[in-house]
């Protein structure tokens, strides 16, 4: 046996180490062994100072680099590593200050709760119509309150209970049962209301449908989401609440902000009377002259407020109904960022129809000089798709510059006035959609 523990080698093995002598080990600066691969020389495990590439051999193949390539070779490197460290400064700002920015808005929501809970919901009535509250107001209401403060300003006029609520839910799961039963067998119409068995299959099927594309990126209100049922619940009722106007494409959107923000009943009792008011009422029953009236109102102060604009799609002929209508039966929930859309039901709930149109009217103040450079079918495009980074200070920025005055006259006088002039100004609309 050798010394070290090494096994005793055969006669030819010593004869070929002796002709074919092994190279000596040489030992790295760091005591790592080094290895040649490829006309390279590494370390299995290198330190620091040996990984710049600059210090590496080139290959055999290959010249030597002059002392000017590995020098700028060498400044090369430490500039990448000079830019890697600022662009990680730069993050860890960014990150600071975003962190910064969420304390900061965390800090102005606990104390505006705190305001809304002890100063103006115990005097509501009292304090409501003040200018510190309304400027609190349009500054959008804390999470924590919205919904509170949504059912008080929309109000109960239907005077609608949560007892009522239960009977109409009670009755719509009765009449999904029988429809269930009876439409594989059935098909002739049977009087419920004026309602016809296959029209109120119909309204099950479309809120089954709406549903399912009810903020699908939450995935809260599909089927199998906790919030899936409630909807379904909600809606159900409404169309056994008011069978003269049914289920409407869009309400899901109404009900389900609503249902974020409130409990099960109290959501459905302020669904009923939001829908009860005269906008929603005149788009949710189609109303065709009542919303060729509004469009009418609302081109009065566009033209006020965009005249450029204004010109641009008249001479395009894009006409309000072609966006207006999608804003107006979602409230804006389908169109914004839900976040956006919550402050716009904010200012809606405080100012009641006309901030619908003022909201209209601040996205296109805001898109202004995109919507200059499209043609009409890219303007309709664009309007009804609008882009998910919206931000709500962009878009109330622009609200606050819309002036809601035409020749000293507010929206409701305006539009009172409309229907001395009513045919002259619906048919310079010319909305194809409602004069079809």
């Amino acid at each position: 046996m050798r010394q070290g523990g090494d096994c005793l080698a055969s006669p030819e093995m010593q004869e070929k180490e002796e002709l074919c002598p092994r190279p000596p080990r040489s030992r790295c600066p760091f005591g790592t062994p080094q290895r040649q691969a490829g006309g390279r020389t590494w370390t299995s495990s290198p330190s620091p100072p040996q990984r710049s590439f600059w210090r590496y051999a080139p290959p055999l193949n290959l010249p030597a680099k002059s002392e000017e390539e590995t020098q700028r070779h060498k400044l090369e490197y430490e500039e990448m590593v000079a830019g890697a460290k600022r662009r990680e400064l730069k993050d860890a700002q960014k990150k600071r200050r975003q962190m910064k920015e969420r304390h900061r808005h965390e800090d102005s929501i606990s104390n505006a709760m705190v305001v809304w809970n002890t100063h103006i919901l115990p005097h509501w009535n009292a304090v409501k119509a003040t200018r510190r509250v309304r400027d609190l107001w349009w500054q959008g209401l804390p999470p924590g309150v919205r919904g509170r403060v949504w059912s008080l300003a929309i109000g109960n006029e239907l005077n609608i209970t949560g007892e009522l609520y239960d009977i109409f839910l009670c009755r719509a799961k009765e009449k999904w049962r029988s429809y269930s039963e009876t439409s594989s067998v059935n098909n002739d119409s049977e009087s419920d209301g004026g309602t016809s068995l296959a029209d109120r299959e119909s309204s099950l099927e479309l809120i089954k449908l709406d549903i399912s594309r009810t903020f699908p990126s939450l995935f809260i209100f599909q089927k199998g989401g906790p919030f899936h049922d409630v909807l379904h619940s909600v809606l159900g009722a409404y169309t056994c609440y008011r069978p003269d106007i049914g289920y409407v494409q869009g309400m899901s959107f109404i009900a389900a902000v609503l249902i974020l923000n409130l409990e099960e009943a109290d959501a459905f009792v302020t669904f009923a009377n939001l829908l009860n008011k005269p906008c929603q009422m005149a788009f949710f029953r189609v109303d065709h002259d009542l919303m060729l009236k509004y469009f009418a109102v609302f081109e009065v102060f566009f033209e006020e407020n965009l005249p450029h604009l204004f010109s641009h799609f008249r001479s395009n002929k894009l006409t309000p109904d072609l966006y207006l209508i999608d804003w107006i039966f979602t409230l804006y929930s389908k169109s914004l960022p839900l976040d956006v859309a919550c402050r716009v039901w904010d200012v809606f709930c405080r100012d009641g129809e006309e901030s619908l149109f003022r909201t209209g009217l601040g996205i296109l103040r805001l898109f202004q000089d995109v919507l200059l450079q499209m043609d009409f079918i890219r303007m309709a495009q664009f309007l009804s798709r609008l882009p998910e980074d919206l931000q709500a200070h962009a878009l109330f920025a622009a609200m606050a510059a819309t002036h809601m005055i035409s020749r000293n006259r507010r929206w409701a006088q305006v539009f009172s006035s409309l229907p001395k002039d009513k045919n002259k100004e619906t048919d310079n609309i010319g909305s194809p959609a409602l004069k079809s």
